[in-house]
């Protein structure tokens, strides 16, 4: 039996095929193509990070359930993809902070960090006997007057973005951001338009139980998670917004 085109190019190590694609670099983005949604969005006054956690089972706690994480007291992320690569990132990039505030005394740049964190990817996807990662992060920060959003794909690429989305809904949450951001969003505008964004991209099975949002305030560059009662608060305006909207229609 003939074996498929591409199957010596995808065992054990990572090479290039003859046409110049490497598989298991397109197998773990396919990875983070079947994750959780996440989106990240800018603001005038800061940025935020929203997911849905998809609970697959009423039997489960959502709060064990952990796709948004601290890094430094400035920056944070989310993830999409195998949650277990990400944690290995995750730890990653919090000694990189670490290492760099104790070297220069001063916290790391928000893109300093990610390129970090994009160049240990990369260096999975071109040595034998490892995979490439296959998670996604969307990383925020803070510094000076301004934020930042970066997206690492399993790669080792790097974006920045204004607002994007990561995940198996990635398509409608960009169809989203496209229609409807604009730059000078506050922050709760910027949060209301990231839910509508996972509401579409769930056909409308958003709650706050299984909703996750982080961000930071340019008012004191801290990231935070926002609690189970004020995730409510925005997913009862959103949903408000939506049916509002569509009853115009």
């Amino acid at each position: 039996m003939q074996m498929a085109p591409q199957m010596g190019y995808d065992r054990a190590i990572t090479v290039f095929s003859p046409d110049g694609r490497l598989f298991q670099v397109e197998y773990a983005r396919e990875a983070v193509r079947r994750g959780t949604t996440a989106v990240g969005i800018k603001a005038v006054d800061g940025v935020a990070v929203l997911v849905d956690k998809r609970i697959t089972s009423r039997l489960m706690e959502p709060k064990s359930i952990e796709k948004i994480f601290q890094i430094d007291v400035h920056i944070g992320a989310a993830t999409s993809g195998l949650v277990a690569d990400a944690r290995v990132l995750i730890d990653r990039a919090r000694v990189e902070s670490q290492i760099n505030k104790l070297i220069y005394d001063e916290p790391i740049s928000v893109e300093a960090l990610s390129k970090k964190i994009c160049d240990f990817k990369q260096q999975y996807t071109q040595y034998g006997g490892v995979r490439p990662f296959g998670t996604a992060l969307l990383i925020i920060g803070a510094e000076e007057e301004k934020t930042r959003l970066f997206e690492t794909d399993p790669s080792g690429a790097l974006l920045e973005y204004k607002a994007t989305g990561i995940g198996a809904g990635r398509s409608a949450v960009m169809e989203v951001f496209e229609e409807k951001y604009k730059e000078n969003l506050n922050m709760d505008a910027a949060i209301l338009l990231g839910l509508e964004a996972l509401y579409k991209a769930a056909d409308g099975k958003v709650e706050a139980a299984t909703t996750e949002i982080g961000l930071i305030k340019l008012i004191d560059r801290t990231f935070y998670k926002l609690n189970e009662g004020e995730v409510a608060d925005y997913v009862e305006k959103m949903k408000g917004i939506v049916v509002g909207s569509k009853g115009e229609a």
